[in-house]
């Protein structure tokens, strides 16, 4: 018979085992994630303190900025804390349970980029109707659709993974707990986890992406028929901050789930991107491209000083 009790926790070997450098690493990532929290935050209270940006594309950006505040906060934490300590331990039920939060806050922002960009396409293609089909009912509807698909989808997963028995190997190669690198380390059958877990990545995160990508096929095709240039680089540069968001947490996420989890440095490095990297990045994108943010950012500095 299996021993269920076995194996009580794993080892985390994290982003490296040196220990000369360990401390390098954790300066490094607690400044990135002290900018991710700083920057996301100060979206946060932009967004709701500026009665200017109280619109459907703002609403989005406000959910998108929440959401990179948890996804980074799910991982971040216990990597810092891991390259300061000697034991790298993490118990099986907090294991699954990062995992489950990983799969939730990374599906939930899949679908909203989704809805991100049907609301880009509505307000290009119909920009007379958009205040009436991006109505305050939809956003919020669109919001909770997204995190119950991805909530749903990760429970999924995550209970089915409940069921395994860990009674071999208990070393994770990577700095957090994904159901993928889980299945490894099984010494029961995985086949149907793995199954489920591609069945939920190609309709979830594919799903979606073709979703963007046939919003954008109609807003390229709107925009082209537009007869002056001035307009239709106007009507691109609405769609720039978006369209980099969705390359950076789609090219990322896609090549570090397409890799084996072996724990290679290449491996690491795509996780990094849309775990911790893209989160800090996300407020810069969309402040620094946004005259309407710069200019909210300039009016509340002027109203507190």
């Amino acid at each position: 018979m299996r021993n269920h009790s076995a194996v009580r926790e794993f080892v985390l070997l994290g982003l490296s085992t040196d220990p000369d450098i360990q401390p390098a690493l954790f300066v490094l990532f607690l400044l990135v994630y002290l900018l991710t929290v700083v920057g996301n935050s100060l979206m946060l209270l932009v967004i709701a303190a500026d009665s200017h940006l109280h619109t459907p594309m703002y609403f989005f950006l406000r959910q998108l900025s929440f959401l990179d505040l948890c996804h980074s906060s799910v991982t971040a934490p216990k990597m810092l804390e891991n390259l300061l300590s000697e034991e790298k331990t993490i118990l099986v039920e907090s294991c699954l349970a990062q995992a489950f939060f990983v799969f939730a806050t990374g599906g939930t922002e899949a679908c909203l980029l989704a809805a991100m960009a049907y609301d880009r396409y509505v307000a290009i293609g119909s920009p007379l109707l958009y205040s009436q089909v991006m109505s305050s009912q939809l956003c919020v509807g669109l919001v909770w659709l997204s995190w119950c698909l991805a909530v749903v989808d990760a429970l999924l997963n995550t209970l089915l993974a409940v069921s395994l028995d860990f009674c071999e190997d208990q070393t994770i190669p990577h700095f957090s707990c994904e159901l993928s690198s889980l299945f490894p380390l099984s010494c029961s059958d995985t086949t149907a986890n793995f199954i489920l877990l591609l069945c939920s990545s190609v309709v979830h995160f594919f799903g979606t992406l073709v979703m963007i990508v046939c919003s954008y096929g109609r807003i390229v095709t709107t925009v082209l028929r537009v007869s002056s240039s001035t307009g239709r680089s106007k009507a691109f540069s609405t769609c720039l901050s978006h369209l980099t968001t969705v390359i950076l947490f789609y090219g990322s996420g896609f090549i570090s789930y397409l890799l084996p989890a072996s724990g290679s440095p290449l491996e690491k490095v795509f996780s990094l991107q849309y775990s911790l990297i893209t989160p800090m990045l996300n407020p810069l994108i969309y402040s620094l491209k946004n005259k309407e943010v710069k200019a909210a950012l300039g009016r509340m500095i002027r109203k507190h000083v």
